[in-house]
């Protein structure tokens, strides 16, 4: 029965179309990756300019304290799985 739960599917309806997402945290640990992605290639590009230079260096620790997010994300990810009894997972 939880088991069920867990592996429901997350579905977005957008007019005719559909958005499912199987596995969530997974999901937003790739999204999480890009920004950070693009955080850091923003800045980088930033840095070319030097009036720039401050606004680089914010977008860096932003990027930074966006890492700390992954970790977070597959710890969630843990956590929701060892929240479900034991004995739904024998067959």
């Amino acid at each position: 029965m939880a088991e069920d739960k867990l592996n429901n599917p997350l579905t977005l309806k957008m007019g005719h179309e559909e958005l499912i997402i199987r596995r969530r945290y997974e999901v937003l640990s790739i999204i999480n990756d890009f920004v950070v992605a693009i955080l850091f290639l923003v800045g980088s590009i930033l840095f070319l300019f030097p009036e720039y230079e401050k606004a680089a260096i914010w977008l860096f620790i932003f990027a930074s304290f966006q890492f700390l997010l992954r970790p977070a994300i597959r710890l969630s990810s843990h956590i929701h799985i060892k929240r479900i009894p034991p004995n739904t997972w024998e067959n």
